[in-house]
């Protein structure tokens, strides 16, 4: 499986391009490594954590960010199998953040305390998937 960590630069000014003035939902595809794989100068790099404990570090130590932005976790669910799609692909973590606006999340990967928590998810994710969607009216029926 390819692995996919950070955003490409080309992907990541699409999203820049987009309106930025409304609520947007982020689906987050996780798949961590077996064991985490922090930079050889990092205090933690000979702690033997896992990837899912280096990725509990990420998400406690951007949690205060996110609530100042006004973000949240709208759901999270728990990765059984692919129905439809690639079958080597499966997920550790699967949830749906919002955020106020596409400001806000500009905001919190410019912010220096998330640039500094972003090493926790580098060592602990071996693939991801993160897509952005506009949030739109639900209903009873598919399409």
């Amino acid at each position: 499986m390819r692995s996919f960590v950070d955003p490409d630069p080309t992907q990541f000014e699409a999203f820049k391009a987009l309106d930025r003035d409304h609520p947007i939902e982020m689906l987050n595809l996780v798949k961590f490594r077996d064991m985490a794989e922090y930079p050889t100068s990092h205090e933690l790099a000979d702690a033997g954590l896992t990837g899912a404990q280096a990725y509990r570090n990420y998400g406690s130590e951007t949690a205060p960010i996110i609530a100042r932005l006004g973000a949240s976790i709208l759901w999270r669910g728990a990765f059984q199998t692919t129905l439809i799609g690639p079958k080597d692909e499966d997920w550790d973590e699967v949830f749906i953040a919002r955020y106020p606006t596409a400001h806000a999340f500009l905001e919190m990967v410019t912010d220096p305390d998330y640039q500094a928590a972003v090493i926790h998810r580098q060592a602990a994710v071996a693939t991801s998937r993160l897509i952005r969607c506009a949030p739109t009216k639900g209903g009873e029926t598919f399409g």
